[in-house]
C-alpha cells in the first residue's frame, strides 16, 4: 500500500467545510500523516483595465487575504485538535493553485469538496474538484458535503 504522510485539505469556508476537514483528519490519524490545508482567494487581476485603478484592486484582494488568513488560524483550532496541521492562504484560479501546492509539497492525496453545480453554473464556472481530479498525479477524494440546514 502507498504511504501516505501529506494530506491536502481544500476548503473554500462554506458551511461544510468543516465536513471536509473532518475527513482529511480521519485520514491523517490512520495515516499518522499531516494535514496541510489551503484556501485559494480568487484573483482580481483580469479585472485591471476596467475602469479600476490597481491599486484599488490590490487593496481589496490585501483585506480578502487578510481576513482569510484569519479565518484560516479560527479554522485549523476549531477542526484539526488532533492531528499535526498547518494553513495557507493562495491567490489565484483555485484549480491551477492546489495542483501547483500539491506538486511543490510532495502531497500524496488531495481531500476537497464538491459544489455539485448544475446547469449554467456549470458551464459558466466549471468545477475545481473536476479540473483537480482530472489532472493530480496523486489520488483525489471527492466529498459531496450533506447539506446543513
Amino acid at each position: 500500500m502507498p504511504e501516505v504522510k501529506k494530506i491536502l485539505c481544500a476548503v473554500d469556508f462554506a458551511e461544510y467545510s468543516p465536513q471536509i476537514a473532518a475527513y482529511a483528519q480521519t485520514l491523517a490519524k490512520a495515516f499518522e500523516a499531516e494535514v496541510m490545508v489551503i484556501y485559494v482567494a480568487p484573483t482580481l487581476a483580469h479585472y485591471i483595465g476596467f475602469q479600476v485603478a490597481p491599486s484599488s484592486i490590490e487593496n481589496f484582494v490585501g483585506e480578502i487575504i487578510s481576513g482569510a488568513e484569519e479565518t484560516m488560524d479560527k479554522f485549523l483550532n476549531e477542526n484539526f485538535s488532533e492531528v499535526q496541521v498547518s494553513g495557507k492562504v493562495l491567490t489565484g484560479y483555485a484549480a491551477e493553485e492546489i495542483l501547483d501546492f500539491a506538486d511543490k509539497n510532495s502531497i500524496d492525496i488531495i481531500v476537497m469538496g464538491t459544489h455539485g453545480r448544475k446547469g449554467i453554473d456549470r458551464i459558466l464556472f466549471g468545477s475545481v474538484a473536476e479540473k483537480v481530479v482530472k489532472s493530480a498525479p496523486m489520488p483525489v477524494l471527492t466529498l459531496r458535503p450533506k447539506q446543513v440546514s
